[in-house]
Order: structure tokens, then C-alpha cells, then sequence
């Protein structure tokens, strides 16, 4: 008698993006066991690794049509372990060990980014004008992250200084943390779009970037803070300009700068205007 032969289960491609969310909590855990062992390299290393593979694995899901309401909440704890918990036990055990008020500070950065968390997945079944969904609503987990750690990268480029003093660490965790629930928009990095003939000097600068990180990666990180910092003036800006015109809310990003230059060619200058003692009509 012959024995049906039974199929044996293949794994899917489809588990790829859980796999690497779980790869990553484990990755943001060890950030913390480094730091603990009094090694912010390595942290800070695992860190970045973390944060990499959160970026990839939402992207890997719909690349594979592999999205889930499962995977959806394990990315979310992802993100509290390795964007909240992790920077908040690097800064403590690396920075604030021996402050009093230490410990108060990274549980306010912690419970921040979990709020922000939270609030981030209540918005998404929110019906919300079509020019939200090229900005954040505060400042995201991952460049929370980064902005925590940036008193430790100091710490490492530079040694001790004033940017390592308790009063400084403290307030710096502070404004990171009210940075993250704030309201303040901040620009989604792939809603920037990029003219075809700016694509080869970009990927050189990536290049040159990925060598700068292998050689100063805490110059790098620094870096990152700064020009995220800069941008938020102009995301504000932005946001306040759209927020008035509905008509530009279906284009492009590079078709709603245009439109923007275009109505302020049109108009005359508000300054000019003001030093002139000149008035609208009717006004």
C-alpha cells in the first residue's frame, strides 16, 4: 500500500518583514546590554543597525504584499523597545548613572516616545487633509532616537565638556522628549523629491556619507541632528503655506514649489510694501 506523501511546510517569504522587526528588538536589547557593559560604541552601533531594519521592514512588507494587522503591532513594539527604551537606558547608564533626576529624565523620554507612538497609530484611521501625509506630527521616533543619543556622540568625539554636565544632558533629554509629542511638523524624508540630474551627485554624497560613518560616526550622527533641526523652521513654513491652499494639495512636491514661487512672484512684497507705509486696497 503506498503511503500519501505528505507536503512538508515551506516557509514564506512573507515572514521576511516580522523576522527582521523581531531581529531588531533583539539588536535594540543588546544596544542597552552594551551600554550597561560601559561600551556606547557598540550601542550605538546595534542602535543604528535597529533603525536601519525598522525603515526596511515596512517597505519589505508591501514590496512582498506581506502587510498584517500582527505585523503592524509587532512594529510598533519595535519601535517603543528600540526608539524609547533602548536611547533611554544608553543616556541613563552612559550620561545620568549618577544623577539624581537622571532616571525622571529618560522615563519622561520613554513614556514621550510611546505617546507619540500611540498617537502616530490613532492618525492613521483619522481622515486628515491630503498634504498631512508628507509630515510628521512632532518629531518621529527614529530621529528622537538619534537626538537622544547626541550629548553620548559628543561625548565620544570630544570628551568630557559642558555638553556632558548634568544640567545639559538633562535639559537636552527634556526638549527632545517635548519634541516628540509636540505638534510641530516635521517633512517625511522620501516626500523629497529629486530632479533625474541631481541622482549621481546624490548617490556620490551617499557614498561619501556611508564612508564619513564608517570613519566619524559621531560626526555624522551630530550632523544628522543639526540639519534635522534646521529643517523644522522650513517644514513649519511649508505646512502653514499648504494648509492655505487646497488646490496645490494633489500635486507633487516639486509642482507645489513651483506653484509656491509663481503666487509669490505674483504678489508684491510684503516688506517692500511695509517700508513703503503702502496698504492693501481696501484695506
Amino acid at each position: 500500500m503506498i503511503k500519501p506523501r505528505v507536503k512538508r511546510p515551506v516557509v514564506s517569504l512573507r515572514m521576511l518583514p516580522s523576522a527582521m522587526t523581531v531581529a531588531a528588538i533583539c539588536l535594540g536589547l543588546s544596544a542597552v546590554k552594551f551600554a550597561l557593559d560601559n561600551r556606547p560604541t557598540e550601542a550605538m552601533a546595534f542602535l543604528a543597525v535597529a533603525a536601519i531594519l525598522d525603515a526596511l521592514d515596512g517597505r519589505i512588507a508591501r514590496l512582498l504584499k506581506a502587510t498584517s494587522k500582527m505585523g503592524e503591532e509587532i512594529d510598533s513594539l519595535a519601535d517603543a523597545v528600540n526608539f524609547g527604551v533602548a536611547p533611554a537606558f544608553i543616556v541613563y547608564g552612559t550620561l545620568l548613572s549618577h544623577s539624581r533626576i537622571g532616571w525622571i529624565v529618560v522615563l519622561l523620554y520613554a513614556v514621550c516616545i510611546v505617546l507619540r507612538l500611540a498617537r502616530y497609530n490613532t492618525m492613521l484611521a483619522e481622515d486628515q487633509p491630503a498634504y498631512t501625509k508628507e509630515f510628521f506630527v512632532g518629531m518621529p521616533a527614529p530621529a528622537g532616537a538619534i537626538g537622544a543619543i547626541g550629548p553620548l556622540a559628543a561625548k565620544m568625539q570630544f570628551g568630557e565638556g559642558w555638553w556632558t554636565s548634568e544640567p545639559a544632558v538633562v535639559i537636552w533629554m527634556v526638549g527632545v522628549s517635548l519634541l516628540v509629542v509636540s505638534t510641530i511638523p516635521m517633512r517625511k524624508i522620501h516626500t523629497f523629491s529629486v530632479s533625474p540630474n541631481m541622482v549621481v551627485p546624490l548617490l556620490a554624497l551617499l557614498a561619501i556619507g556611508v564612508a564619513a560613518s564608517i570613519l566619524y560616526g559621531y560626526v555624522v550622527i551630530m550632523a544628522i541632528i543639526v540639519a534635522y533641526v534646521i529643517h523644522i523652521p522650513f517644514a513649519v513654513r511649508t505646512t502653514a503655506w499648504l494648509s492655505k491652499h487646497p488646490e496645490v494639495w494633489g500635486d507633487k512636491p516639486k509642482a507645489q514649489r513651483q506653484a509656491r514661487r509663481a503666487i509669490r512672484r505674483a504678489q508684491p512684497h510684503r516688506r517692500s510694501m511695509a517700508r513703503l507705509g503702502l496698504r492693501k486696497p481696501g484695506a
